[in-house]
């Protein structure tokens, strides 16, 4: 990866009974996000019961999490899935830019600015 890159990582409650409707809906998410230049990683993990979800989203930079801001991702899909999971956690590593960084603290997200590592130039 490089020091630019911008990395999510959100939690999520399923409601009970919601699974199969999580499942389609992220489906949908994967499709989408698959289209935007720059979307790298779009992981979903659950946990032993799949009551709970982690989503890890790797953007190569601030244009690509842009592009991923304005796509049908978040605004067709996001809704949905706020109708039948909750945010239990958001954190965004690196830098998404000044217009992401209102929606994403706007939306609960915690901004973590890279202040070092191994990541190349």
């Amino acid at each position: 990866m490089t020091k630019n890159a911008v990395y999510f990582d959100v939690h999520l409650k399923i409601n009970e009974g919601q699974l199969d409707a999580f499942k389609k809906i992220a489906e949908a998410m994967i499709a989408a996000t698959k289209k935007e230049p720059g979307a790298l990683a779009y992981e979903w993990y659950f946990n032993d019961d799949q009551s709970q979800c982690r989503l890890q989203e790797t953007y190569a930079d601030e244009a690509a999490v842009e592009a991923h801001m304005s796509g049908a991702a978040v605004h067709e899909f996001v809704p949905k899935l706020l109708q039948i999971a909750t945010v239990t956690g958001f954190d965004v590593y690196g830098n998404p830019g000044a217009k992401a960084t209102l929606v994403l603290t706007g939306l609960g997200a915690t901004i973590f600015e890279r202040w070092q590592g191994l990541a190349a130039a």
